[in-house]
């Protein structure tokens, strides 16, 4: 339901893992941000067993539901079928979108990774509906996402698509007016909200700054 306005859902997008943070577990750091203006919220998890990853995972699509905003779930096709995920979103080397709806289902959400202006063609060619463009700056969040692109390819891609993309890559409230104004609907973020002291006001504060940052573009 949420794919036909994808780039609603655009503006802050929240990625994390299962792990809590400052006496926080998992599911009140969503919360918080959820109520603080989250309005996509990806699990990411490589390191929990997959029995941990299905029930903290329904705890959070159940919360996404609760709030209204998309649940995808990062790679792992398989875990967002059995959770009922709002959809996936895949790198490079993951299962390509195509596959990825095939077994999904037409009416899910596959957002693409892309890095450079040739593998942000080819996740078009996938079916992509939005792409996580990044790193943009430099993270020590996603050890295996590279060098920082700066916010060049973002400018690139709207120019010649009207494909949504979201920023990813150590972005934090100082920064993410940049990203928005060269050109991306929204913002991704790890540590800018899990790792805050209050992610209800981290969440608020990034919300203020897209919606400020896109002027008369949304």
């Amino acid at each position: 339901m949420y794919r036909e306005h994808i780039s609603a859902y655009m503006p802050v997008y929240l990625v994390m893992g299962l792990e809590g943070h400052g006496g926080r577990t998992a599911l009140e750091i969503a919360r918080e941000a959820l109520e603080g203006g989250v309005t996509i919220l990806q699990l990411r998890e490589k390191n929990a067993p997959l029995k941990q990853v299905l029930e903290q995972g329904a705890k959070l699509r159940d919360l996404c539901r609760e709030y209204r905003v998309p649940f995808l779930v990062n790679d792992r096709v398989d875990v967002a079928v059995l959770l009922n995920a709002d959809g996936v979103h895949v790198g490079q080397d993951d299962i390509p979108g195509l596959a990825a709806r095939q077994l999904l289902g037409g009416d899910k959400i596959v957002g693409i990774s892309a890095g450079s202006m040739e593998e942000a063609e080819w996740a078009m060619a996938q079916g992509a509906d939005y792409l996580g463009v990044g790193p943009v700056y430099a993270t020590s969040t996603k050890p295996d996402a590279g060098e920082a692109i700066g916010t060049g390819l973002i400018g690139d891609i709207a120019r010649r698509w009207s494909v949504p993309t979201v920023g990813i890559g150590g972005i934090h409230s100082g920064n993410a007016a940049s990203v928005i104004q060269a050109g991306a609907g929204g913002v991704a973020v790890v540590s800018a909200i899990t790792k805050q002291s209050n992610p209800l006001q981290a969440a608020a504060e990034l919300k203020r700054i897209v919606l400020q940052s896109t002027g008369g573009r949304r």
